[in-house]
């Protein structure tokens, strides 16, 4: 019962509580405050029939409000009626009181339209009136902004661009702002920009014509500070010798010459006035006008665009160093090709200069340098290409004074320069060996028209122009009446004095190349060496091998060799007293003379005695002996004879060569002494090769005794003494193989050949065995010859059977001590 009663009370109290949750979802749906859909879901997601149980609660709320409505128009009612009847009521009075206000507004209108017009007019002067003051207060402010535009064109047409910047930047910062609102402004403001662009673009192009003007009148500019440093190192080298100041040889330009004032670097150059001769200093602002690029980096500077110009002027600048710099393919021709490129580059650096001290920044001195330093590297490759087509001396040391003054000049100017001097001791080398190839060709001409004979002086006064010439002493000589000779030919003073002119055109090379005097002293010995061991050293070796220098000459030529090796030490001197250096100084280089001309009369003597030689080669070959005559002629054959007679007149050339100083008369007999004997050495050679000749297969043994009668007359020859000075039979021994040889087979003599054999004390000592041998061979096949020629005496067959023997026997023997020869080495 009690459980029962429990579960009712919960059905009670579960009823209540949807009463109360369908309560508050009509109260939310109600207030239109909050979402329906989380109320809408409350209801559905309760119990199954919880959707028509609050649909009857929704209708009963419905009903309870269709009630209160109805009660609340019940209550209202009778009001409403009583105001409508009380509004029909006033409707008549309203009437009445709309013609009464409209009547009394037309009497109003008409009276006040006088009224009206006088205060429309009076409103309307106080507009103009305030408009008025407006105009003249918005004018006033105007006004200056016009004036200043105004200026503004008016600067742009007198081209004073800076001016009409400066405008610009007035215009923007303080008067334009003011009036900004106005469109005349905004047309301005649209323009200025356009201005400052025409204003750069026209500047720009003042630049490029400035650009092109000093491109123009680079030459010139550098023509004329060139001119003016050697003015001005003329001055100084001249008031330095005469004030005896010892500075060294360092005369280059300072700057106080160059630089007048911080902003403004004089360019000076000498004019002379046809009529009044005076003296006319130019300006580079003479020369060239620099505003355009003043007023064009003021107006970049200005824009805000300084670095942009600097930039464009420094590159178009480079282009036009490039341009200078190229040279002209004919450049090396002349000397005015170098001056024209020397003069544009020393203009291009002096405007450079110019440019660097008379604005800020526009060049500064780390750009000029890194320039110089391009420029220099490219005109010292352009003058080692160019200068090495140069084959004329004087172009080439004319170039070297111009390099001088470009150096000066540059110099002057702050520029380093020292690579341009190291430069010149390479083409001073050039210039070496230019003048080598020009002094060869003068020694060539010397050696040709040079008679080779002894100079022949008639007087006293013809001796002395040879001995002014050439340093000549010969105290025998001098003791000789006139006329006279001297030993040596034309050709030896001659060769003196183009050596000692040689001298002075190197010395001018030399100067101005700031070196001390030790250093041109040895640029002058090393010159003058090249030129005797290497020039005159390969002429006289070229003159000494032509084919028409005859004995005669070789024999001149080497006296003149000894006269000219003795002229050197007086070539020392000559060096020593234009460079004012002691030849006792340590530092002073020898001249080597001596080796020269020892070789070039080692190689007249070689000469001597190969024409000997060859001239016996050529008697030699018209030999035309009978090798299979029975019997000799009985006297020297006459090719042999010539020959003999060709030698003897040819030593007696020798012996008359003139004798009158000890040296020449000993150099004479040793030339002749050995000429004889490499002559007579020759000849023995020539004959036993002639007997020994492989294609001369008999020899009869009257052939022998022929050619033991030339020998016997070749042996007359040198007994006979051809040259003075031999000791003894010397000379005949150039033929003793010869001899011995003959008489083996003259005499028959081989059992004495062959027991004596290898003994110092034998009798055929100089006979070698294969010698022997093939010659014994030749004669056994001439008497084998000769034998079938003559059978029909058969009294003489058995003599011949016997010598025949004889021979094979030798022949064999002789044979075993060749072997034993050959084995032996």
């Amino acid at each position: 019962m009690a459980r029962k009663s429990k579960s009712n009370l919960s059905e009670l109290y579960l009823e209540e509580n949807k009463d109360q949750i369908y309560e508050n979802a009509l109260a939310e749906i109600q207030s239109f405050q909050l979402p329906l859909g989380t109320t809408l879901r409350s209801v559905y997601d309760d119990q199954p029939n919880a959707h028509q149980r609050f649909m009857e609660k929704l209708d009963a709320c419905i009903r309870n409000h269709d009630r209160e409505i109805e009660k609340m128009c019940n209550f209202h009612h009778q009001g409403f009626v009583d105001a409508i009847t009380e509004l029909l009521k006033v409707r008549a009075d309203a009437e009445k009181l709309k013609v009464q206000v409209t009547d009394t507004n037309r009497r109003l209108q008409d009276a006040g339209k006088e009224v009206i017009a006088q205060t429309e007019e009076i409103i309307r002067c106080r507009v103009q009136q305030r408009n008025i003051t407006t105009v003249v207060e918005k004018l006033q402010l105007c006004l200056p902004v016009l004036e200043m535009y105004s200026k503004l064109k008016e600067q742009m047409n007198v081209k004073r661009y800076y001016s009409a910047l400066k405008t610009m930047e007035q215009l923007e910062n303080l008067y334009l702002p003011r009036v900004s609102q106005y469109r005349f402004c905004q047309i301005m403001i649209e323009n200025l920009p356009k201005l400052r662009e025409e204003i750069k673009e026209i500047s720009m192009s003042d630049l490029k014509d400035f650009l092109e003007s000093i491109r123009k009148h680079s030459d010139r500019i550098g023509e004329t500070a060139m001119k003016q440093a050697q003015q001005q190192k003329t001055f100084s080298t001249a008031l330095q010798k005469q004030n005896n100041l010892n500075y060294g040889r360092n005369m280059h330009l300072g700057r106080s010459r160059i630089l007048e004032s911080k902003n403004e670097i004089t360019l000076k150059r000498m004019f002379e006035d046809d009529d009044e001769h005076e003296e006319e200093v130019l300006t580079a602002q003479d020369l060239v006008d620099f505003s355009p690029v003043y007023r064009c980096l003021h107006i970049y500077s200005v824009l805000g665009d300084g670095e942009i110009f600097e930039n464009y002027y420094r590159k178009q600048r480079r282009k036009q160093a490039r341009l200078v710099l190229q040279p002209q393919s004919s450049m090396h021709e002349t000397v005015e090709g170098y001056r024209r490129y020397f003069s544009q580059i020393v203009g291009f650096f002096v405007v450079e200069d110019h440019i660097l001290h008379v604005t800020q920044g526009l060049v500064t001195r780390t750009y000029t340098d890194e320039l110089w330093n391009m420029a220099l590297s490219k005109i010292i490759a352009v003058l080692r290409t160019h200068s090495s087509y140069c084959s004329d001396p004087d172009l080439v040391l004319e170039l070297k004074n111009l390099i001088v003054v470009f150096a000066d000049t540059l110099q002057g100017y702050g520029f380093p320069v020292n690579r341009l001097f190291d430069l010149l001791f390479e083409i001073r080398d050039q210039y070496n060996e230019t003048l080598l190839k020009k002094w060869s060709g003068l020694f060539r001409d010397i050696f040709e028209a040079d008679n080779y004979s002894p100079i022949p002086v008639a007087n006293e006064e013809e001796y002395k122009i040879v001995i002014s010439k050439f340093p000549f002493q010969d105290p025998e000589l001098d003791k000789q009446s006139f006329p006279k000779k001297l030993p040596m030919s034309q050709s030896v003073p001659q060769i003196y004095i183009q050596v000692k002119e040689f001298i002075y055109a190197s010395l001018k090379f030399s100067e101005s190349l700031h070196r001390s005097s030790t250093e041109i002293d040895d640029m002058l010995r090393k010159s003058t060496n090249l030129l005797l061991t290497r020039t005159l050293s390969s002429c006289l070796q070229n003159l000494i091998k032509k084919p028409h220098i005859g004995l005669t000459e070789l024999v001149q030529i080497i006296i003149n060799t000894t006269h000219l090796e003795q002229a050197c030490k007086y070539l020392e001197d000559f060096i020593s007293n234009i460079t004012n250096i002691s030849q006792v100084s340590v530092h002073t280089a020898r001249l080597y003379g001596l080796s020269t001309f020892k070789d070039a009369r080692h190689a007249a003597e070689g000469e001597i005695y190969t024409k000997l030689n060859q001239k016996i080669d050529e008697f030699i070959q018209i030999a035309d002996y009978d090798w299979t005559m029975s019997e000799s002629d009985g006297r020297a054959s006459g090719y042999l004879m010539d020959l003999i007679n060709f030698l003897r007149s040819t030593f007696q050339v020798f012996t008359h060569l003139p004798n009158n100083n000890n040296d020449h008369a000993a150099m004479s007999g040793k030339v002749a002494q050995t000429a004889c004997m490499s002559a007579c050495q020759h000849l023995s050679t020539s004959l036993m090769q002639m007997l020994l000749d492989s294609e001369l297969k008999q020899i009869s043994m009257g052939a022998i005794q022929q050619f033991n009668l030339d020998v016997i007359q070749c042996e007359l020859f040198a007994s006979s003494e051809p040259v003075p000075g031999f000791q003894g039979d010397t000379l005949q021994l150039a033929f003793i193989d010869l001899r011995q040889l003959l008489d083996l087979f003259m005499v028959w003599d081989w059992s004495t050949y062959l027991a004596d054999y290898g003994q110092a004390t034998s009798k055929y000592l100089r006979v070698n065995p294969s010698t022997a041998l093939t010659l014994l061979e030749k004669v056994h096949r001439g008497m084998k010859d000769s034998s079938k020629k003559n059978n029909i005496f058969a009294q003489f067959r058995k003599n011949d059977r016997d010598k025949q023997k004889l021979i094979e026997t030798v022949v064999k023997q002789l044979r075993s001590l060749v072997n034993g020869m050959s084995q032996h080495t």
